[in-house]
């Protein structure tokens, strides 16, 4: 594994810097225990027709005209951001959405120099139309799942679901830390955020009972939620919803304290913009068990922190400033990385433990 990771460090030798203090740029050189990172791809489809699925738009003869010389360009980005974020040792765990399915996150890593990894794969088939989904890498010897199950999402008590679920894992870290991890990916705004608001209220009513029931077995569950919510962390899924607050200086191990919330107020720039204006949709979530170091590994409030690199920005001819470098805009090809900004979690051990 040591040979592995020099060879990752000699491929991240010009994509890593330690000029910004802040780290809401690149990544310094301080290295935390345990890395976690989420990122929303946008659109990683292969080039292969599925019919069971609405992906004509990327394919070779379809609107976007999705190549597979594209398809490995778009794969070899992604691997970049894994390794870049990562620092000077890979993450411990990625969670990932827009993918549409296995053969995508084994283009990730065994088309890539993450094939020198150890990454390992949680995936399932989504019932959503256009067949993006949700999925969890990890690194084999540092995290070891003891249970995984798919939420289904429905609407109007209807028994049949068309969208993503959320992926939930329950896994003990090296550090024999017990940690309930849920990958999500809710409704989007299409059609407008208030018509569309009813589905992600669902999605968030679906995530608590989960919450709830680990709360109830274990009032000291260490719970971690990441994803693109396509909502913001004062929105009523996830302030009302999901009860997902702001922390401040009681901390209570059974409730949920958003790190975005905290993010979005000293950061200059979010994890998505939208017509001129940054959003923080793409946040991580924990228990307050995760900050009350009920454990060897422990979250504190300014652990969460945006990926934004130069390479991953441009200028915003449309409107002033900057915004993320994506693949497509429009039915045009830009070739970049994604719409959205990759997000990362740092837990530290906490020393009293040693």
């Amino acid at each position: 594994m040591k040979n592995s990771l020099c060879f990752l460090l000699v491929i991240l030798s010009p994509l890593i810097s330690y000029s910004q203090s802040d780290r809401t740029g690149e990544i310094d050189n301080l290295r935390s225990d345990y890395r976690i990172l989420f990122y929303n791809v946008e659109n990683l489809f292969d080039t292969k027709d599925d019919s069971l699925k609405n992906d004509a738009e990327f394919l070779p003869q379809g609107a976007k005209y999705w190549t597979w010389k594209k398809y490995q360009d778009k794969c070899s980005k992604i691997a970049k951001i894994i390794m870049a974020v990562g620092g000077w040792e890979l993450p411990e765990i990625v969670g990932l959405c827009e993918i549409e399915n296995r053969k995508t996150l084994n283009g990730i890593l065994y088309s890539t120099p993450l094939k020198k990894g150890n990454y390992k794969i949680i995936h399932n088939e989504s019932p959503d139309h256009r067949g993006i989904d949700v999925a969890l890498l990890y690194q084999a010897d540092r995290f070891f799942p003891i249970d995984t199950s798919f939420l289904k999402l429905t609407y109007n008590k209807s028994s049949y679901s068309t969208t993503r679920e959320i992926l939930y894992v329950k896994g003990a870290t090296h550090t024999d830390d017990t940690l309930h991890i849920f990958v999500n990916h809710w409704p989007s705004r299409w059609g407008g955020q208030l018509e569309s608001e009813n589905k992600r209220i669902s999605a968030a009513q679906l995530l608590r009972s989960k919450v709830d029931s680990l709360f109830r077995y274990n009032s000291k569950t260490k719970i971690i939620i990441m994803g693109d919510f396509n909502d913001y962390p004062d929105n009523k899924s996830i302030n009302n919803t999901l009860k997902a607050s702001m922390p401040n200086k009681e901390i209570i191990d059974n409730e949920l304290y958003n790190l975005a919330s905290i993010l979005k107020n000293k950061s200059s720039i979010a994890s998505h913009k939208y017509k001129g204006v940054w959003g923080m949709l793409d946040q991580f979530i924990v228990s307050g068990a995760l900050m009350n170091a009920n454990g060897i590994l422990q979250a504190q409030p300014n652990n969460m922190f945006i990926f934004a690199p130069n390479y991953l920005l441009e200028t915003d001819n449309s409107y002033k400033g900057i915004r993320p470098n994506r693949t497509y805009i429009g039915y045009k090809y830009h070739g970049g990385f994604s719409d959205h900004l990759p997000v990362y979690l740092d837990l530290w051990r906490n020393l009293d433990d040693e």
